[in-house]
């Protein structure tokens, strides 16, 4: 019997806080997240601003240590020493989201992307290898764009160089931060095929971290809801986004053009991370309990008093809901 395959990224009870203001206790920017990333698998983290996704990734990319938890890179942990920390991002890229704030604006295009090989005393043939990175992420034939600068190219051709330089030192797995959030709706579909190609073609893992479900449902195989910390609902991308369960999904799906339906409206802001409420950490904004319906379930009191615990890093479907479980 064969088993199943080592995730190639993994987070175990990860938790990340930071001192808070006087007379306040630690904000839990992570609160307790398990997350698997497989070889070739693109996982999209969606929630709404300050829910922790960032947080989160810029922990799995060791930018940030975790308070507690794991982060394990092909079943070991991570060295946060700076020679571990160094070899690590050979394997682990980052694709920020403005492509513009991310070059240097007096350097080349052959020089950005060739910036990665240098760091880490490439010893092959420079030269080709920044041509491969380009023509991989679109830009052919790649010495025409050799001595451009950014402010020669165009909002998709940038992304294109930033991608081009994640792409050079041939990792496993990019981290990519709202990647076309910045883009012209025309060009986002051209860089979302662009990373699915990558996937195809390279095997490339990725972890796509955005507020936008649509994107979601176009280029992930699994997706991550996340609210004030935690994972609430998990799962492979076509069952959370067509049959979502947790009240919080619902709502971020109801205000898609395309949903069917009223959308709903939540109110009121986001806990603050260093006053986390008992009980489900979205009962605060919950329709489903303001409306009634957790009451008749018989589950109101649980939804406010009872913690639920923290979602397996991968597998099939599941939800972080007193309502919503079986």
């Amino acid at each position: 019997m064969t088993g199943v395959a080592a995730p190639l990224l993994s987070a175990t009870g990860v938790r990340v806080a930071f001192p808070g203001r006087r007379n306040t206790g630690e904000a839990r920017a992570v609160d307790g997240v398990d997350l698997d990333i497989g070889n070739g698998e693109i996982v999209a983290l969606v929630g709404e601003s300050g829910c922790g996704k960032t947080t989160l990734a810029r922990t799995l990319l060791g930018l940030v240590r975790p308070t507690s938890g794991t982060v394990r890179f092909g079943g070991r942990p991570l060295d946060y020493g700076s020679r571990g920390l160094k070899a690590y991002r050979k394997h682990v890229q980052l694709v920020l989201q403005d492509p513009s704030g991310s070059l240097n604006p007096r350097h080349t295009v052959y020089d950005a992307v060739a910036e990665g090989l240098r760091i880490h005393g490439h010893r092959g043939d420079e030269h080709t290898a920044v041509a491969e990175a380009l023509a991989l992420a679109g830009l052919r034939p790649p010495e025409r764009f050799f001595l451009r600068y950014p402010h020669q190219l165009s909002g998709g051709q940038r992304q294109r160089v930033v991608i081009a330089g994640a792409l050079v030192l041939r990792p496993e797995l990019i981290v990519a931060d709202e990647p076309v959030a910045s883009l012209d709706a025309s060009v986002r579909g051209e860089i979302l095929a662009l990373l699915l190609d990558l996937r195809d073609e390279l095997g490339l893992s990725a972890l796509v971290v955005t507020h936008d479900l649509g994107l979601a449902w176009n280029i992930a195989d699994r997706v991550a809801v996340m609210y004030l910390g935690r994972i609430v609902e998990t799962g492979p991308v076509e069952q959370v986004l067509t049959a979502p369960r947790h009240p919080y999904t619902r709502a971020l799906l109801s205000v898609l053009p395309e949903s069917e339906g009223s959308p709903v409206v939540l109110t009121g802001e986001p806990p603050d991370p260093s006053r986390i409420p008992g009980g489900c950490r979205f009962h605060a904004r919950c329709h489903v309990l303001a409306s009634g319906e957790a009451e008749t379930a018989g589950v109101a009191d649980r939804c406010r008093t009872e913690d639920l615990p923290v979602l397996p890093g991968s597998g099939s479907a599941r939800v972080a809901c007193h309502w919503a479980r079986p």
